[in-house]
């Protein structure tokens, strides 16, 4: 698995699917240290996160490197994430800008490192 990569995580807080996700998305962290999570909330985040849509939760976006890998939402089990996550090097590059963009956003944001 990469050395450099990230995962953000894009829910609400509203939403009772995420809050259960969180505990889920905190158990891949702790079992992989060497990548960073990043968990963000899209109705505090809103300006943050535009003009990106997020319509389904969790939605997910994994970077390696440079190279966004994944964009889209994920069902709510830690297996989901962590099989997705070992398949990551292997994927292509998303050619999508915008979601590029989001993910150099929430990267270069301080209050995540």
């Amino acid at each position: 698995m990469a050395e450099d990569l990230v995962v953000i995580c894009l829910c609400a807080e509203w939403c009772s699917s995420c809050r259960e996700y969180r505990a889920r998305f905190d158990l891949a962290r702790s079992r992989l240290p060497h990548a960073r999570f990043i968990w963000v909330d899209i109705e505090d985040e809103a300006d943050l996160v535009h003009p990106v849509e997020v319509e389904n939760f969790p939605s997910v976006l994994v970077t390696v490197g440079s190279e966004t890998r994944f964009f889209g939402p994920l069902t709510p089990q830690p297996e989901t994430l962590e099989r997705l996550l070992r398949a990551v090097d292997g994927m292509p590059a998303i050619a999508d800008r915008e979601i590029a963009r989001l993910a150099q956003r929430i990267m270069d944001l301080r209050r995540w490192r």
